[in-house]
């Protein structure tokens, strides 16, 4: 199973999320690309089994600078990713309310949009009840192996 990993960060955290994942990922006996920065084309050429996006949120629920290329890229390009399985790591604080973990949710659309499949639902870490999103991850990551390997 060849997982690909990608993310869009503004400080940072969304990254050390997503490296932490390949290392689970590749621990737990994945073949593990790390597309850092994302492109559709890097994507592409990856021809991964299943995706792995990591994404912060920023401003009024918008996507990071770092990813917003890529989205606008794979939203007027629309390749089909058929049936292929995904997941979503979203970060965001609660205190922003309807915005919350928004950066996410418009990653994981656009990829439902695309015909990928959400193998499970989107994990959202709340940087008003943690500092160690990268530990709190780690189940959740756990069962996402275990559905790609089932």
């Amino acid at each position: 199973m060849h997982l690909a990993i990608f993310s869009g960060s503004v400080f940072g955290t969304a990254d050390e999320v997503a490296d932490m994942a390949a290392e689970r990922c590749r621990a737990a006996g994945l073949q593990v690309t790390r597309l850092k920065p994302v492109t559709v084309d890097a994507l592409l050429a990856a021809d991964a089994d299943a995706l792995l996006a990591c994404c912060s949120t920023t401003g009024m629920g918008e996507l990071p600078a770092s990813i917003q290329d890529f989205y606008y890229e794979l939203q007027s390009r629309f390749p089909l990713l058929t049936e292929k399985p995904f997941g979503v790591i979203a970060l965001g604080d609660s205190g922003y309310g309807d915005t919350f973990c928004q950066g996410g949710e418009q990653l994981r659309e656009l990829l439902l949009e695309v015909q990928a499949r959400e193998l499970l639902p989107m994990l959202r870490l709340d940087a008003s009840e943690t500092v160690t999103p990268e530990e709190d991850a780690k189940p959740w990551l756990d069962e996402f192996v275990a559905a790609l390997k089932g």
